[in-house]
């Protein structure tokens, strides 16, 4: 790679990771253009030269994982559905292993990116909005279709409900907080994204067969009686 071409690289990727620390750290409000670059050691003007305005500079660095993350789901999707119809267990694991192995994986800023996307995720601003469509709609019409196809008799409203409770599930074990250790008593741990989603997976797939069966029963529960006083 050409000298000026590795400079341009390495001055992006700087300007890209220290905006994914100080968004988490500080939120999009709280995270100036100023401390961006300061945190990445260049003019403030290069990152305007990079990114134009601030929110060119969010949406670049949500792109630059989400767009990790769905490369390896659609990959992983379309080798699974290579050979036929798919197993539940196999999808599901699919659409969240790239996500819970990321926000494990300190070299890439997985606990960086775990807090901007439960965030962001979260938003019911504008900008959450566009950038949760612009980036993870179309994998997730993908993974709601798959779902349907291994899971036969899973109605369209249910898939997409399943999908979103799949992706809470996803998120809220995305980062090492901690929290199942001292839950546990020090029995459970976050540390292994390999024994995250070994106990994640059969849970979401019981709920996911359990939406068929709610379903097919009509599964809004009995009728409520008035009751005498």
């Amino acid at each position: 790679m050409p000298q000026g071409d590795l400079a341009h690289k390495d001055a992006r990727t700087a300007i890209l990771d220290a905006a994914e620390r100080l968004f988490a750290e500080l939120g999009y409000g709280g995270a100036s253009m100023r401390a961006i670059a300061r945190e990445a050691g260049v003019n403030q003007a290069l990152v305007h030269y990079y990114f134009d305005s601030k929110d060119g500079l969010f949406s670049a660095v949500i792109e630059r994982r989400a767009g990790d993350i769905n490369l390896r789901r659609d990959d992983g999707l379309d080798a699974l559905l290579a050979g036929g119809t798919p197993n539940l267990e196999a999808v599901v694991e699919a659409l969240l292993r790239p996500t819970i192995e990321l926000g494990h994986d300190d070299a890439r800023g997985g606990a960086h990116y775990a807090k901007l996307i439960v965030a962001l995720a979260n938003g019911s601003d504008g900008r959450s909005r566009l950038l949760t469509s612009r980036h993870y709609d179309a994998i997730a019409r993908r993974y709601i279709d798959a779902l349907q196809t291994a899971l036969p008799g899973l109605d369209r409203p249910s898939a997409v409900r399943g999908y979103l409770y799949c992706i809470g599930v996803a998120l809220s074990v995305m980062a090492r907080t901690g929290r199942a250790a001292t839950l546990s008593d020090g029995v459970c741990d976050d540390d292994d994204p390999d024994v995250i989603i070994a106990r994640v997976v059969p849970f979401l797939c019981a709920g996911l067969r359990a939406l068929v069966v709610s379903g097919r029963s009509g599964a809004a529960g009995p009728t409520p009686t008035a009751q005498s006083s």
